[in-house]
C-alpha cells in the first residue's frame, strides 16, 4: 500500500534527513586512511544519539537476512557495492567507501547515502562517483507529479548505461515514511510511462548502485548482508529521500 504525506509529515520527514545528513557528513569528516569502519559507525551513531534520533538499519532482519544487522551505518569499500557491515577493517588512501545511513526522529525515517575516496581519487573512480551522481540527479529530476516510477527508473538507467556501468541486479529505491521500506519499489532501470504513478505527497529513496565492470551480478559474503561485484570493480552508491510535490521534487536529506 502507498501511502501519501501530508505537508505536515514531509516538514518532519525533512527534519530526519537533516540528521542522516549530518551523521553522513560526520562519517565523512572521520574518514581518513588508518581510521577502521567501526569507528565510522560510531560517528554517526553519536550524531543519531544527539539529536534524539535512532536508526532504522541497527537490529534490521529483512527475510533474506541471517541475523539482525549490527550496525547505524552500511559501509562498503572498493568491490562492495551495498550492505557492508561496518568492521574494524582500516581505511587505506585509494579506498573507494559508499555510506548509507538512515535516522528515524519522532517517528518519520530518512535515508541517504554518499560515495567517496579517501585521499586522492583514481580517475577512474571519480567518473564512477559522477556518473552515480548524475545518475540520482537525473531520477530526482524525474520525480515530478504526472510522471511515474518507470521515468525515475528510466532516467537512472540512461545514465548509467550510457558510462558502461552496471546496475546490481533486482535492487533500487523504495518508497519510505513510518518505516524505511515502503512501496513502492524504484528500480534503477525500466521504461517511461510505465509504473506507479507520481502523485504530491509520495516520497521516495532513490538510490543508484553503479558498478564499474559493467555487470549487473553479484556474490553476497558469509556475514549474509554485504554484496560485492562479482569481477572485483568497484561500486558506488548514492541516494536521496525525495518527496514528490507540486512544486516538483524536494529533497528531504540535504544538510
Amino acid at each position: 500500500m502507498v501511502e501519501l504525506k501530508s505537508d505536515a509529515a514531509l516538514d518532519a520527514m525533512r527534519e530526519a534527513g537533516r540528521v542522516v545528513a549530518n551523521a553522513l557528513a560526520a562519517v565523512q569528516r572521520e574518514a581518513a586512511a588508518g581510521v577502521s569502519l567501526l569507528e565510522l559507525d560510531e560517528a554517526a551513531r553519536g550524531v543519531l544519539t544527539a539529536a534524539g534520533a535512532t536508526s532504522p538499519f541497527l537490529g534490521y532482519r529483512p527475510a533474506f537476512a541471517p541475523v539482525p544487522f549490527p550496525a547505524v551505518i552500511c559501509a562498503s569499500v572498493n568491490d562492495a557495492v551495498v550492505h557492508g557491515v561496518p568492521d574494524g577493517y582500516r581505511l587505506r588512501d585509494g579506498d573507494l567507501v559508499s555510506i548509507d545511513c538512515g535516522a528515524v526522529l519522532d517517528g518519520w525515517c530518512g535515508d541517504s547515502a554518499v560515495s567517496f575516496t579517501v585521499g586522492p581519487a583514481r580517475p577512474e573512480d571519480a567518473e564512477l562517483i559522477d556518473a552515480t551522481r548524475r545518475a540520482l540527479e537525473a531520477g530526482i529530476a524525474a520525480a515530478v507529479v504526472g510522471n511515474r516510477i518507470g521515468d525515475i527508473a528510466h532516467a537512472v538507467g540512461s545514465v548509467a548505461r550510457s558510462g558502461r556501468y552496471g546496475l546490481l541486479d533486482g535492487y533500487g529505491g523504495h518508497g519510505i515514511g513510518r518505516r524505511m521500506h515502503e512501496d513502492p519499489h524504484v528500480p534503477n532501470e525500466g521504461r517511461p510511462g510505465r509504473g506507479y504513478p507520481l502523485r504530491p505527497g509520495l516520497v521516495l529513496a532513490i538510490e543508484p548502485m553503479l558498478t564499474a565492470g559493467g555487470r549487473d551480478d553479484y556474490d553476497t559474503d558469509p556475514d549474509g548482508w554485504t554484496l560485492r561485484t562479482t569481477d572485483g570493480s568497484r561500486a558506488a552508491h548514492i541516494e536521496h529521500t525525495v518527496a514528490v510535490t507540486e512544486d516538483g521534487p524536494r529533497i528531504l536529506t540535504l544538510p
